[in-house]
């Protein structure tokens, strides 16, 4: 799902708006921070030192061949880089740790996000492309703060050690040296630019792709069935072809920017090696003093040439920052209110009042519906696809808020209830119900996961699934595959009746429940779904007539209006439109 093109001003505001939020995030460890900040100054410190005693001790102590104070210098310095070398490690720990922390905390947070948007916002989005926010996008961030985060900081300290002791012991040479950071800064910001725009595109490009493989993994079965496993090998080549292009230009601009760095750490080194030569032979500058500059230029371009690298990096980072936040932002269309209460224990009344509903604004499904389901009522859907049967399912779980009138429960709107009071009371059975990876007891306490093993199996029983559930190898503990693929589609609807007995819901749904199932299971669904029906308001949709001859009310569907409603005998005799189509379905033309 490709973010709009927007104005490159307004680009470097979202990164930095991006960047500043990430930042946020450390303020729950702003205690722990002095410590690592403490051992980042004292690692910095330990390296600026360094170069500067070693240029004191060629003048004072090798020049005069003082040999015993040269072996306590180097013991010296053996003391003071141990120290820096315990206070890198710490500090590379500490805020390597912090960073893993708030890592994990984002995660949290997109994840808790996914769960609570509405079932709108799906209808437009590929799950593929949120996985890669969840998972791709923070790895690359993982990559860029989280291991690189803890290394930065001490090069930036170090850079800052380094410029001020080059300016103090030498101020010619130190100007000399720094001569090259403006056209540094320039060449930074430069290749900067164009790292941004291409990093974007790989963040987009790796969206695609997982929301490609996502999509074409799930569907392999059907995909050989279709005779389509070639277009989707070309079609996935392309979207793969496009990530490879992407990252190869990103790649380039890396690759031409870090030459440019080493280019003029070679200038820098060049120039003092020049200038401070000259100055050594005309007495201005000791011998010590040239040695000191030319090692604090080699620490100077490290951090610099780190930070380069880091600053590439970043890019990609930042990227995946504004994808991620992207989704964070996106509004939760169907909140609860302020004032929202728990929904009672359900009696059963359903009531549409003038009920009218859009998926996209200007476009209509529902117009005007009024229905009245009374507790206990069996109330079948008819009409063809698309006509609007399932969106009365969805207003009903307030999956969505109608445009104009109202659904009441037991004379309760359902906008003034919370959502997760409202849809603990409702069970479902779909045409085709999700198994997940876990055990058959888990999947059967989906909705109810304190449910006792007693109370699962005395759900399997009631939805005649128990029997077969004893011959698995180790019964309710057997692990299912993914989807529950190891089983049939019989045993998996069977499985989701029970899931819907042990929530003992008083308003159930079933969509086209025996569809595509055997003979034989068939009956054992109707005779779970009869017990299943008993003194609960229920909303069946069914394509199959034969299946709702005894519902208490038929509700004939087209183009958003209920266009005919009764008893299935009340419509035969009316001879209209569902009278013909069970007629039709029948094959009597009589």
């Amino acid at each position: 799902m490709r973010s709009a093109p927007v104005a490159p001003e307004q680009k470097a505001t979202k990164q930095l708006s991006a960047f500043r939020r990430f930042l946020g995030y450390l303020k729950p460890y702003r205690s722990e921070l002095p410590i690592a900040i403490g051992a980042v100054i004292i690692g910095a410190a330990t390296q600026a030192v360094g170069p500067f005693l070693i240029g004191w001790s060629i003048d004072n102590l090798i020049s005069p061949g003082n040999l015993s104070g040269l072996m306590w210098m180097i013991a010296g310095l053996a003391v003071i880089y141990l120290i820096g070398t315990i206070a890198i490690r710490a500090q590379i720990f500490r805020v390597g740790a912090i960073v893993q922390k708030v890592l994990a905390q984002l995660r949290q947070d997109i994840f808790t996000k996914i769960q609570s948007l509405s079932i709108g916002f799906f209808d437009k989005s590929e799950a593929g492309d949120l996985m890669s926010r969840l998972l791709n996008d923070v790895s690359v961030i993982n990559q860029a703060f989280g291991q690189s985060i803890p290394q930065i900081l001490g090069q930036t300290f170090s850079l800052v050690g380094i410029i001020i002791a080059m300016l103090l012991i030498n101020l010619q040479l130190g100007l000399l040296s720094n001569l090259v950071v403006p056209i540094m800064i320039l060449t930074t910001s430069l290749f900067s630019r164009w790292a941004r725009i291409r990093f974007r595109v790989t963040r987009e490009t790796i969206g695609d792709l997982s929301a490609r493989i996502e999509e074409d993994v799930s569907s392999v079965k059907e995909a050989q069935a279709f005779n389509r496993v070639e277009y989707n090998i070309n079609t996935f080549e392309a979207l793969n072809a496009a990530n490879r292009d992407a990252n190869v230009q990103a790649v380039a601009v890396t690759a031409a920017f870090l030459p440019s760095i080493d280019f003029l750490n070679t200038l820098a080194t060049a120039g003092v090696l020049a200038y401070g030569g000259y100055l050594a032979v005309t007495g201005a500058a000791t011998v010590g003093t040239v040695t000191a500059f030319l090692l604090y230029v080699q620490q100077f371009f490290r951090p610099i040439q780190i930070l380069s690298q880091f600053y590439t990096q970043a890019q990609s980072a930042i990227a995946g920052l504004e994808r991620i936040f992207g989704l964070l932002d996106e509004p939760e269309l169907l909140n609860d209110k302020p004032d929202a209460v728990e929904m009672p224990p359900i009696k059963g009344k359903v009531e549409f009042d003038q009920v009218s509903f859009g998926y996209v604004p200007g476009q209509t499904i529902l117009d005007s519906v009024s229905l009245c389901a009374q507790p206990g009522q069996m109330i079948a859907l008819v009409g063809p696809t698309g006509a609007g049967k399932s969106t009365i399912i969805n207003l009903i779980l307030r999956f969505y808020d109608v445009s104009q009138g109202a659904v009441r429960i037991d004379d309760t709107d359902v906008r003034q209830v919370t959502q997760a009071s409202l849809r603990r009371q409702i069970g479902f059975v779909l045409q085709d119900n999700v198994l997940f990876s876990g055990t058959v007891a888990e999947n059967i306490a989906f909705g109810h996961p304190t449910a006792s093993q007693s109370e699962i199996e005395a759900a399997a029983q009631v939805a005649n699934v128990h029997e077969f559930i004893t011959t698995l190898p180790q019964g309710y503990a057997t692990v299912l595959g993914g989807k529950g693929s190891s089983l049939s589609q019989g045993q998996r609807q069977l499985m989701s009746i029970a899931r819907a007995v042990l929530i003992d819901p008083q308003i159930l749904i079933l969509d086209e429940a025996t569809s595509s199932i055997d003979t034989q299971t068939e009956a054992l669904v109707q005779d779970a779904i009869a017990t299943l029906l008993k003194n609960r308001t229920s909303f069946v949709i069914a394509h199959r007539l034969s299946t709702v001859t005894q519902a208490d009310q038929v509700l004939v569907i087209q183009q958003g209006r209920i266009v005919e409603s009764g008893t299935h005998q009340q419509l035969i005799e009316q001879d209209k439109v569902y009278a013909k189509l069970y007629a039709l379905q029948l094959g009597d033309t009589d």
